[in-house]
């Protein structure tokens, strides 16, 4: 659970961090629907290379990102079990008794490993570059031109913050319970599978009413301090895009352009 790392804003002086979180979300956006065009593996390496460009402009280091991706490896190992047994097309590359191996499993598995593997560097270096109160107003300013048509929203910028913001206060917390149960003898690794299925459901439900009252203490703090959905808010700090935000928008929509290019060609 510690290796959890979406939603963890690291404190640094980078250029990536002096951004406008306006064009750091709209850059991820773009990066996002560039991955999910079959540009093939060029492409691919095109999107790898800008992706690391940025996590070393953000000096974030290698080890914060793998622990982003380690709790990407349960799913990769699943989807490749999954693949082994309903692909069955491409070549052949081992047979054990009735059961045959053929490389699109191989390949499929990959190919999808590569995406989960950009989104997550990509979403990683929005989150730890960004505050979450930078991060609710760029959300906000993005979403104000749908307020004329009765969407709102200043209301889903607090949610989607909030959200992000509680991610590391709840892997604390189960953190925190899981040690509190082991001090008083649940195993929560080892014993019969009804055992574990009670040990777990020691740390759910704590854990549920803890997430509950950290709710009902917020939305207090928010009425004491005179907070009211739908009325008009006015800003201590006011965003502004400079020179380097709008490179980055650039940069972002010409590697969009790039992919959709390749995957035409291909």
């Amino acid at each position: 659970m510690g290796n959890i790392t979406l939603g963890r804003y690291i404190p640094l002086d980078s250029p990536i961090h002096k951004m406008d979180p306006r064009a750091k979300i709209m850059g991820m956006l773009l990066m996002l629907v560039a991955i999910f065009f079959p540009a093939g593996w060029i492409g691919y390496a095109i999107l790898f290379a800008a992706a690391a460009c940025a996590i070393i402009l953000a000096k974030l280091s290698p080890t914060f990102i793998w622990k982003a991706m380690k709790p990407m490896l349960y799913m990769l190992v699943f989807l490749l079990v999954i693949n082994t047994f309903f692909l069955k097309t491409g070549t052949p590359l081992f047979t054990i008794g009735s059961f045959t191996m053929y490389s699109d499993a191989i390949f499929q598995t990959l190919y999808i490993a590569v995406r989960l593997l950009l989104m997550v560097m990509i979403t990683t270096t929005l989150t730890a570059t960004t505050k979450p109160l930078d991060m609710t107003l760029g959300i906000e300013d993005l979403l104000k031109p749908f307020g004329k048509i009765g969407v709102p929203y200043h209301e889903i910028a607090m949610l989607i913050s909030i959200a992000l913001r509680f991610i590391p206060d709840l892997i604390d917390e189960t953190q925190r319970i899981i040690k509190a149960q082991e001090s008083r003898g649940v195993d929560l690794k080892e014993g019969k599978f009804t055992e574990r299925v009670m040990a777990i459901l020691s740390l759910i439900v704590p854990l549920f009413v803890s997430a509950f009252q950290r709710a009902e203490d917020l939305a207090n703090a928010m009425e004491a301090r005179g907070y009211a959905p739908g009325e008009e808010r006015t800003r201590y700090k006011v965003l502004k895009m400079e020179g380097r935000d709008y490179i980055l928008l650039i940069v972002c929509a010409a590697l969009l352009a790039g992919m959709i290019w390749l995957s035409m060609r291909s």
